[in-house]
C-alpha cells in the first residue's frame, strides 16, 4: 500500500513535508500537539531521529504517536547509533506500526552531540541502508540473504546536499543513492536559488528528477542570531543579503517567515522541483502559517 506522501507524488501534486523534532524528555503529550497543528496541511511531517546527536524520544516511537493523530509521518533512520541487525529490526517493527515513508541518513557526529564520549556505529552508511530497505522491498531479503514472508515496503527516502564540497563528490552519492533505490530525495536547506537552479540543470541533465521526486529544503528562522548561527554550519550556503534582512527588520519573526515565502516562490518554479521540505526547528506552530500564505492549501486528499 502506497503512503500519502507518495501517492501526492505519483499523481503530479506539488508536494509538502515538514519536519517535526522529538523532546529530549518521554512527554507524548508534546509530540502529538505538534502533529495536531499540522495534520490536514502538510503530506507528511519527517520525524528526526536524535538530531545533532541529541538524545530525544525514538523516532519511531515519536512517527507512530503522530500517525494516531491523522499525520502521516517519515521515519527518519540514521546510521549512528545501531547496526544492520538493529536498524532492519527497527524498520520492521515501524512498518508493521502502520510507517510507511523512511528517510535514510548517516547522521551527525556524536562529537556533535550531548553524549561526545558516546561510541558511534556506521556498520553501514545511508546508501547502503537504502539498497537494504530495496532489497526487502524487492527481493523479501534482509542484507545477509535470508528471505521474509513478510517485508517492509517504504518508501524509501534519502537526503543531498547541493552546497556541500567537494561538489562533484556529493553529486556521484546522489547518484549512488538513487541507483541503490532512492524514492524521493529531501535537500538540504535551500538559500542561494541561482546555486540550487544550477544544480537541478545537473540533476535534469542527469535524468535523476525522473528517478526520484526532489524535494526542496527550506529551513525558517526565527531571529538574527538563528540566521547568523544556520550561516556558520558546515555545507550551508546563505548570501549575506538574507542575514541583512534579519538585522534590519522591525520584526525578526515576520521576516523570517517572509524570507522563508521569498524562498519557495522562486524555487518553485525550477523544473524538476516536485515538493518542498519545510524545517522550522522548534518553531514547529509557524508551517501552518507558510503553507497557507504560499498558497499550498488545500492539500490533495488522495
Amino acid at each position: 500500500m502506497k503512503s500519502n506522501l507518495q501517492k501526492v507524488l505519483k499523481a503530479g501534486h506539488f508536494s509538502v513535508t515538514a519536519e517535526i523534532g522529538p523532546p529530549m524528555s518521554a512527554d507524548a503529550d508534546f509530540v502529538r500537539k505538534k502533529a495536531r497543528d499540522m495534520a490536514g496541511l502538510v503530506d507528511a511531517a519527517n520525524v528526526t531521529d536524535n538530531q545533532t546527536a541529541m538524545v530525544r524520544m525514538s523516532s519511531i516511537a515519536a512517527a507512530y504517536l503522530i500517525q494516531q493523530e491523522g499525520l502521516e509521518a517519515v521515519v527518519q533512520m540514521t546510521c549512528r547509533d545501531r547496526n544492520r541487525i538493529a536498524i532492519q529490526s527497527d524498520l520492521l517493527g515501524a512498518y508493521a506500526l502502520g510507517l510507511r515513508n523512511v528517510l535514510c541518513l548517516s547522521g551527525d557526529h556524536q562529537s556533535f552531540g550531548n553524549h561526545p564520549q558516546s561510541k558511534n556505529v556506521y556498520d553501514i552508511d545511508s546508501i547502503q541502508l537504502v539498497n537494504a530497505l530495496r532489497m526487502m522491498k524487492e527481493e523479501k531479503v534482509f542484507m545477509c540473504g535470508r528471505s521474509t514472508k513478510t517485508p517492509a515496503e517504504f518508501f524509501i527516502g534519502a537526503t543531498a546536499n547541493p552546497f556541500a564540497d567537494p561538489e562533484e563528490l556529493q553529486f556521484i552519492r546522489l547518484h549512488k543513492k538513487i541507483a541503490a533505490g532512492a524514492q524521493f530525495i529531501q535537500t538540504q536547506a535551500i538559500y542561494d536559488v541561482e546555486k540550487f537552479a544550477g544544480w537541478m540543470e545537473r540533476v535534469r541533465k542527469a535524468g535523476l528528477h525522473n528517478k526520484a521526486y526532489i524535494l526542496a529544503g527550506i529551513l525558517v528562522n526565527k531571529s538574527l542570531k538563528s540566521i547568523e548561527m544556520t550561516k556558520k554550519v558546515a555545507g550551508m550556503d546563505v548570501p549575506d543579503i538574507f542575514v541583512e534582512r534579519m538585522a534590519k527588520a522591525v520584526s525578526q519573526e515576520e521576516e523570517g517567515v517572509r524570507i522563508a515565502l521569498d524562498l519557495i516562490n522562486e524555487i518553485r518554479k525550477i523544473e524538476g522541483v516536485k515538493g518542498i521540505h519545510i524545517m522550522a526547528v522548534g518553531w514547529e506552530n509557524i508551517v501552518p502559517v507558510i503553507v497557507e500564505k504560499a498558497g499550498f492549501l488545500p492539500r490533495p486528499a488522495l
